[in-house]
């Protein structure tokens, strides 16, 4: 941005925060490409309207010469015609020109030749259609621009290609273990935790990831983390994974679902998370795999009791009496179950592609962890690996990983069912 406009933004900056609306401008600083979707989830995760709008005007002053000029564009579009008046009188005056209409190309329909009706004689043989002739005028064809090209054959799961994954170390992992929570939080300590932490940093260890494990952050420490993993060179590795180990929370997205709290109570969204390692941010994970694996609760209210199956799908259920939830407390009753799941947890490849983010449940319901034996999820996902990375693929595993989860039965009552978002393009197998 032009220092001019700077001045201008930094003079106004108290009555644009006053008076902006962020939410309005949002989706028009998307299309005029001022900023990208996962620049405005940042901005709408600063806090509220006023800090929103303060984060939109410190980075609207690290974009491009354009972004002043259509940044008033936007407010005049929402009808902030004072701040655009405030703007223009604080500098030379920014021509602000209507959006030019997009001219549409439409296709030019010639008529087909009409043909003499069929013989009724003739019934049983196929009518000729006459193919009309092209016109000296080419245009585009409906058929041609619409028609879904027709699959060439079946997709064979033998066919489908393998990430590499044959590099000395095969990469870096990250867990985060989040126990002890400040007082301030009003969450929990989590007991069992270091459990779960200890069997993965040794599983990674034995899959041929170089571990780096890191206890009690908080928000701005946990960025930070992510942010150093994403400026490491990882050109010579094979693969990324982070664990993240705490309570959850919903948060607003586009893409992946909850939020991870640090241990001052302040949370980071998982979809910020993961844009730490997109291809965008991190180049040199660029067509590598990015793995997510998240103990947290999934959000809400819920705590799943199930429903009956026939006799031939029933397992005899785990059950412990040290179960516990990855919550925030919502009663003071000690007799009874009084935790509930936290609001929890978004180039020429897509910006998520070889990314896949596995949760320890469903959105919205709690996740489960035994003071003593560590997470059901945690448990479950370290035995997998164990016994079936050397032949099996991380989706399949990962299903299994499911499976067995859902036989577990917490109080004698209540289940658990994790999931993942899987944007992986081809199959994963791990060193063993």
């Amino acid at each position: 941005m032009e220092e001019r406009h700077k001045k201008i933004l930094q003079r106004n900056r108290t009555n644009l925060v006053g008076e902006l609306d962020p939410s309005s401008l949002y989706d028009g600083l998307i299309e005029k490409r001022v900023f990208t979707h996962d620049m405005i989830d940042e901005i709408k995760s600063s806090g509220t309207r006023r800090d929103q709008a303060r984060q939109l005007i410190r980075d609207l002053e690290t974009r491009g010469s354009r972004a002043f000029p259509l940044f008033l564009e936007c407010l005049q579009e929402t009808g902030h015609h004072t701040l655009v008046e405030l703007l223009q009188d604080g500098g030379p005056a920014v021509q602000i020109q209507p959006p030019t209409p997009v001219p549409i190309d439409r296709p030019v329909i010639q008529p087909l030749p009409v043909s003499p009706p069929v013989d009724v004689v003739r019934r049983d043989k196929a009518p000729v259609i006459p193919v009309p002739q092209p016109s000296t005028a080419p245009s585009p064809s409906p058929e041609r621009e619409y028609m879904r090209l027709k699959p060439q054959g079946r997709i064979r799961r033998d066919s489908i290609q393998s990430y590499k994954m044959d590099a000395n170390p095969s990469g870096h992992c990250l867990i985060i273990n989040n126990v002890d929570f400040e007082p301030r939080s009003e969450l929990n300590n989590r007991k069992g935790s270091n459990t779960d932490c200890d069997r993965l940093e040794s599983r990674f260890k034995a899959l041929s990831f170089i571990v780096k494990v890191k206890t009690n952050l908080k928000q701005r420490q946990i960025k930070h983390e992510l942010s150093a993993l994403s400026k490491m060179d990882h050109s010579q590795y094979d693969c990324c994974v982070v664990v993240l180990l705490s309570h959850g929370t919903e948060v607003s997205h586009s893409r992946f679902p909850g939020a991870v709290y640090g241990v001052d109570g302040q949370f980071v969204p998982v979809q910020h998370i993961t844009t730490y390692l997109n291809g965008q941010h991190c180049p040199s994970l660029q067509g590598k795999p990015k793995l997510f694996f998240i103990q947290a609760c999934g959000g809400g209210n819920e705590h799943d009791t199930g429903f009956e199956v026939s006799p031939d799908e029933f397992e005899p259920p785990v059950v412990s009496a040290h179960d516990q939830t990855d919550a925030i407390p919502m009663s003071s009753s000690s007799d009874s179950l009084s935790m509930s799941d936290e609001p929890d947890a978004r180039a020429s490849l897509p910006t998520p592609s070889d990314i896949l983010v596995s949760y320890s449940t469903f959105p919205g319901y709690v996740s489960w962890r035994d003071t003593q034996s560590g997470s059901w999820y945690i448990e479950t996902l370290d035995r997998i690996l164990e016994e079936n990375a050397a032949t099996d693929d991380l989706v399949t595993m990962l299903m299994m990983v499911n499976h067995e989860v859902s036989q577990n039965q917490a109080k004698g009552l209540y289940k658990q069912m994790p999931g993942s978002f899987n944007f992986l393009r081809k199959l994963l197998y791990f060193q063993s």
